[in-house]
């Protein structure tokens, strides 16, 4: 368990906070580029590390990224008139570029050069692999794009599908990182059912956890008996910040996410998953997905992307199905994974808990955010992979190797992204 002070400082995101300073040191996947796809279109409302903000799409193209308000009075940018290459303020005709700048100050003398003094807040937007990316920390010149294969990929050969989850960003985090739940919660009762539609199966339940430290992050090996000769593995990637990916399983590639914190209470999933070799088949398009349809968006900062199937609904649990065919009775793996990281609350209480053995990725990985924090806050240390957009270039796998085989020896290159080698899919 962590001791309060240990749980505020790995959960809270907003200014001026360890975790939150540690955020900013990274790009931010913001958007997807499709979302605002229209110059001089309507711009949009955001949330992101516990910050207002409005995003917009310029004449020539390009994203910025403001603080909600205007800095003449606090007037809501939001209404504001996307035109001719800037936002204006409908309060009193003030105008900014993307970079923040006042180009227009249409209220004051023409004479006048108060404009030129003036900014909005602002932070850097760049697209890249259909995402709109943001940094939002301290440097004049950002660090490099994270080196992640799906960026540089074909997009017919990757798949991305944000959705909202009303949590914390750790606690939805940690379920990617924790393979003793597989075979539960998303588990099917008969094995010999229908795996796409009922669930997942093994007879090995109580994995053995292998854990490597890395430069990147961390990685794990989760053993489970096969056969009599062979194990199974499954491997899982935790990439600093929020990055992380899980073993394929059905899906003919590497499957993901991204978990950006809005807020200490809200988390934007970025569902993935990309074939580096070939494009993705549209019958499997459907395994790396959100888990359902999208509730109508609003403009509220909170209002996209957010499920129809949710807490006030009970994810739509089927009680039939539980008692018959899935241990949850909840229809999609996503909807599970949701229904239990959110019922544990906006933030939950790790005071509280009693962890076992095959919690020893989660308890890493913490202890790897905590430390980075701190050094960042108490020396100035630049935390994992910012600088080093090269160390990203890794891959989950799923595999049996013999019993006498060591796993971290024998997938040491399929492991490795930009190689060429088909993925490592079970």
């Amino acid at each position: 368990m962590l001791s309060k002070e240990e749980n505020e400082l790995l959960t809270q995101v907003g200014p001026g906070t360890p975790m939150g300073d540690l955020m900013r040191q990274y790009w931010i996947p913001m958007l997807a580029s499709s979302e605002l796809a229209e110059p001089d279109g309507p711009p949009l409302r955001m949330r992101l590390l516990g910050e207002e903000l409005i995003t917009f799409r310029d004449s020539n193209g390009q994203v910025g990224l403001l603080a909600a308000n205007c800095p003449h009075r606090g007037a809501g940018l939001f209404f504001g008139r996307n035109e001719e290459a800037g936002l204006r303020c409908v309060y009193h005709g003030w105008k900014f570029d993307t970079t923040g700048q006042c180009v227009d100050m249409p209220s004051e003398p023409p004479e006048s050069t108060f404009k030129d003094r003036i900014r909005a807040k602002s932070y850097p937007c760049t697209e890249k692999g259909g995402v709109i990316w943001t940094y939002m920390g301290p440097r004049s010149e950002p660090p490099p794009l994270p080196g992640l294969e799906w960026t540089e990929l074909p997009e017919e050969n990757r798949i991305l599908t944000p959705f909202l989850r009303e949590c914390n960003w750790m606690q939805a985090l940690e379920g990617d990182i924790d393979t003793a739940h597989l075979y539960f919660l998303h588990a099917r009762l008969d094995p010999a059912a229908n795996e796409r539609l009922d669930g997942v199966f093994h007879q090995d339940r109580h994995p053995k956890l292998e854990i490597q430290e890395t430069n990147y992050g961390i990685y794990y090996g989760a053993r489970r008996e096969e056969n009599d000769t062979e194990y199974y593995w499954r491997i899982t990637q935790f990439m600093f910040p929020f990055h992380t990916y899980f073993p394929p399983g059905g899906f003919p590639g590497v499957p993901g996410h991204i978990w950006v914190p809005l807020d200490d209470h809200n988390t934007m999933v970025w569902s993935l998953g990309y074939s580096p070799d070939k494009p993705i088949e549209p019958r499997d398009r459907s395994r790396a997905g959100s888990g359902g349809q999208y509730l109508e968006a609003t403009s509220h900062p909170l209002g996209r992307r957010r499920l129809a199937a949710n807490a006030g609904n009970d994810y739509m649990i089927d009680r039939e199905a539980q008692r018959t065919t899935s241990f949850t009775g909840i229809p999609t793996i996503p909807l599970q994974d949701q229904a239990m990281t959110e019922s544990m609350g906006a933030v939950t209480d790790r005071t509280q808990e009693h962890l076992g053995s095959t919690d020893a990725m989660i308890i890493q990985v913490r202890r790897r955010l905590i430390e980075a924090a701190r050094a960042l806050r108490d020396e100035g240390v630049t935390p994992p992979c910012v600088d080093n957009p090269e160390w990203y270039g890794v891959r989950s796998a799923s595999l049996v190797l013999p019993k006498q085989a060591t796993w971290q020896r024998e997938t040491e290159e399929i492991l490795k992204a930009f190689t060429g080698l088909p993925v490592a899919a079970l």
